[in-house]
C-alpha cells in the first residue's frame, strides 16, 4: 500500500496526503480526518526506503537516458521499465532525461535546476564527462555502468569482460576454432563505451586461452547493420563458424545473413551473446545467452540512490553481475566449412 492507494481512496491527490503527512503546507481538517481514517483502515505505514528520503525534497529522480534519435535496445528498456518501477514502489516520481550532443542542456538542468533529489545514470562510458559533472554538483547518483575509476560512485553493471569470454569459452567446447565478436557500434566503442571495451578484453584473453583465431567487428544497433555485418565477415573470413555478441539489436540481422548465405544456425553456426532474458527467449531461433537481470539492475539502482540520497556521505558500493549462460537453441558442434 502506497500514498497513490490512499490519495485514491480518500479522494484527494497524492501531493495532499503528502502534506497532511508532513505538514510542509496546510490541509483542512475534514480532508486530514478523511486521509487519516483511509490511513487507519489500510494501516499504512511509509515504507523504509521512502522513509529514508528526508521530506523536503522533490521525490523524484533523474534517469540519463541515450539520446532521444537513438532508439533504444531491449536491454535498456528494460533497465528503464526496472527504474520506473522500482522508484514507483518507493513512492518516488521518475524524471527522463537523454543525454549527448544537443540534449547535453537537458542533463545540465537536471543537475543544476533542483528537478530531483538524485541521478541514475545509463551507458556509461570509461572516461563519462557525465560522471565528472555529477561529482562535481554534489547531486547524489547511481551508474548503471561503471567508468574506469569503480571507486570513483556507486554502480550496479553487468561483467561483460567475464561472460564474453564464457560465450567464448563455451564456443570453444563445442569445438568452434574460428570465432568473431560482434561489438555494438564504432561510434560508441571509440567513445569509450564500458561494455564495449570490456567485451573486447574478455574476447581476447579466451581467444588467446583456448588458441582460437578470434576477429573482431563493430556494428550498428539495428538489423540492417546485423545483416550487413555479417555479410562481410563471412566474405573477409569464410572459415569463420561462431560468434559471441553484446549487440542484442543486430542479432536479427546476423540470423538474416546466415540464411541468406545457406547457412542454418546451429546446424552450420553458432551464435553465443549477452542480452535481455525475455529478449533471448523469444527471439526465433532462442538466443543461447548469458541474461541480464535487467529487473533485478534497476531496483537495486533505485536501492542504492535511496540511500545516497538518504546518507550522502555513505561508502560507495557496487554491484557486478556474471550470470549463467543459458544454453537454448543457437548454439552447436562445430562444422567446418566446405
Amino acid at each position: 500500500m502506497n500514498i497513490g492507494e490512499i490519495a485514491k481512496r480518500a479522494g484527494v491527490s497524492r501531493s495532499t496526503v503528502s502534506y497532511a503527512l508532513t505538514g510542509k503546507r496546510p490541509v483542512s481538517e475534514e480532508t486530514r480526518r478523511r486521509i487519516q481514517a483511509v490511513i487507519d483502515e489500510l494501516g499504512y505505514r511509509p515504507n523504509a526506503s521512502a522513509r529514508a528520503l528526508k521530506e523536503g525534497r522533490t521525490r523524484t529522480i533523474g534517469l540519463v537516458i541515450p539520446p532521444a534519435g537513438q532508439r533504444l535496445t531491449d536491454m535498456q528498456l528494460g533497465f528503464v521499465a526496472s527504474v520506473v518501477d522500482a522508484a514507483a514502489r518507493a513512492d518516488l516520481d521518475v524524471l527522463l532525461s537523454p543525454s549527448g550532443g544537443e540534449h547535453d542542456r537537458s542533463f545540465e538542468r537536471v543537475v543544476s535546476g533542483r528537478r530531483v533529489d538524485g541521478v541514475i545514470l545509463m551507458e556509461i562510458r570509461l572516461e563519462d564527462d557525465r560522471v565528472a559533472r555529477l561529482l562535481d554538483s554534489g547531486v547524489p547518483f547511481v551508474g548503471i555502468g561503471h567508468t574506469r575509476h569503480p571507486e570513483e560512485m556507486s554502480w550496479v553493471d553487468v561483467d561483460y569482460d567475464t561472460l564474453i569470454a564464457k560465450c567464448v569459452h563455451h564456443l570453444a567446447d563445442l569445438g568452434h576454432r574460428h570465432v568473431a565478436l560482434v561489438n555494438r557500434s564504432a561510434e560508441l566503442v571509440a567513445a569509450g563505451y564500458g561494455p564495449g571495451h570490456r567485451a573486447q578484453a574478455g574476447f581476447d584473453r579466451a581467444v588467446a586461452e583456448r588458441g582460437l583465431h578470434g576477429v573482431r567487428v563493430c556494428c550498428a544497433d539495428d538489423v540492417q547493420a546485423g545483416q550487413t555485418c555479417l555479410q562481410q565477415l563471412l566474405a573477409a573470413h569464410p572459415e569463420l563458424t561462431a560468434i559471441a555478441t553484446i549487440n542484442e539489436a543486430a542479432v536479427a540481422g546476423l540470423y538474416r545473413g546466415l540464411a541468406e548465405a545457406g547457412l542454418s544456425v546451429p546446424r552450420d553456426f553458432s551464435i553465443a551473446g549477452v542480452a535481455a532474458r525475455h529478449w533471448a527467449e523469444s527471439v526465433h531461433p532462442p538466443l543461447t545467452a548469458a541474461d541480464v537481470p535487467a529487473d533485478e539492475m534497476g531496483a537495486r539502482a533505485v536501492e542504492l540512490l535511496i540511500q545516497r540520497i538518504a546518507d550522502p556521505a555513505t561508502p560507495h558500493r557496487h554491484l557486478l553481475l556474471a550470470p549463467p549462460v543459458s544454453l537454448r537453441s543457437t548454439t552447436g558442434p562445430a562444422r567446418p566449412r566446405p
